[in-house]
């Protein structure tokens, strides 16, 4: 299991806010220590399709200890595909799947009986980045007219996204570009670096590295073109949530602290609170990203998902020839724990 406590040395002169946000992870420990015993914890085994600074809120509600404020223990894998997730979850590999809700689509399409429920929300839009080779200063979207593009696995909403953001600018995904799905989402960086196509899409912290690499420069944000869409979403089987209601609840309710808490503080608060589940990236590469997140609006602030945005990821899926039978809304999402998690603040 991952520890979630640990501070990297910077070497800097501690200032007011993180002398306050140490302040808060040692009461946060002391509290989770009074609350319960260690052998109290209920373990909860979470796969996240990726490691990413676009889950700040998730890594926060980790890191200061709300998890184990409501007496949960996390052991977080990483899935690399939302495909993969979701099979984790199925088997029994993992109790909460932490990925995009069209996998839920899909697999409430295929006629399963113990289909997975999504009820949680953790972002709003797509949290990737468009990265070319060379600087761009006034980059259009017509500017990828003939190119190629690496754009991840298809079927899922990163490359959904991209193609509706593509139709939207005046593309044609089959016509105008090349947009290579060929290569895996946990590799798309290392294929673009060794040479493979002119643009790829990334999410943070990994654009800004290549940034400050210049092996890479970021253009765009997919999730400002976009619009509002349930990108990223927990979800578990649904025997799972009817036999745990009360875990899926204290879940939920770490997950919407992490959420006020990235709401209510700086880029640079956020970064020295994430900053240990990414003890590889510089504190400036956090702090860059947690400001073009806030900016572009892709965090959540509560986790109600909205039936409109529900109602527009079918639409970019229908749009993308991956949906031909929509689903309820209210089949396949639970807003009941968000919305006590809600109320109960």
């Amino acid at each position: 299991m991952k520890k979630f406590f640990l501070f990297r040395k910077t070497g800097r002169k501690a200032d007011k806010p993180k002398l306050l946000l140490i302040f808060g992870l040692i009461s946060g420990m002391v509290l989770s220590f009074c609350a319960c015993g260690e052998n109290d914890y209920e373990k909860v085994r979470l796969n996240e399709v990726t490691h990413s600074v676009f889950y700040a809120p998730q890594y926060v509600a980790l890191n200061l200890g709300f998890f184990e404020e409501e007496g949960l223990e996390i052991e977080l894998t990483t899935g690399q595909g939302a495909d993969k997730v979701m099979t984790s979850v199925l088997s029994d590999q993992a109790d909460i799947g932490f990925a995009g809700p069209e996998a839920a689509i899909y697999v409430y399409n295929e006629g399963s009986e113990d289909f997975a429920k999504v009820f949680a929300q953790l972002t709003k839009r797509d949290g990737s980045f468009l990265v070319g080779r060379e600087p761009e200063d006034d980059f259009k979207w017509e500017n990828l007219k003939d190119s190629v593009v690496i754009g991840g696995r298809k079927g899922g909403v990163p490359y959904m996204t991209l193609e509706y953001v593509l139709k939207k600018n005046g593309l044609n995904p089959e016509k105008d570009l090349v947009v290579d799905t060929n290569v895996q989402f946990a590799l798309m960086a290392g294929a673009f670096t060794g040479g493979q196509g002119d643009y790829v899409t990334l999410f943070e912290p990994t654009a800004s590295m290549l940034e400050k690499e210049e092996r890479g420069y970021v253009l765009a944000s997919i999730g400002r073109e976009s619009g509002e869409i349930p990108y990223t979403a927990y979800f578990a089987k649904k025997s799972y949530i009817e036999e745990n209601k009360d875990l899926i609840q204290k879940f939920t309710n770490a997950v919407y602290k992490g959420q006020q808490w990235v709401q209510n503080h700086t880029p640079e608060e956020i970064a020295e609170a994430i900053m240990p589940s990414f003890p590889d990236a510089d504190e400036d590469i956090l702090i860059k990203v947690a400001q073009r997140y806030k900016e572009n609006d892709a965090w959540s602030s509560d986790p109600v998902m909205k039936k409109e945005a529900f109602d527009l990821l079918q639409e970019v899926m229908k749009e993308a020839g991956e949906l031909t039978k929509e689903v309820p809304f209210e089949d396949i999402v639970d807003t009941e724990f968000a919305q006590n998690a809600i109320d109960a603040e």
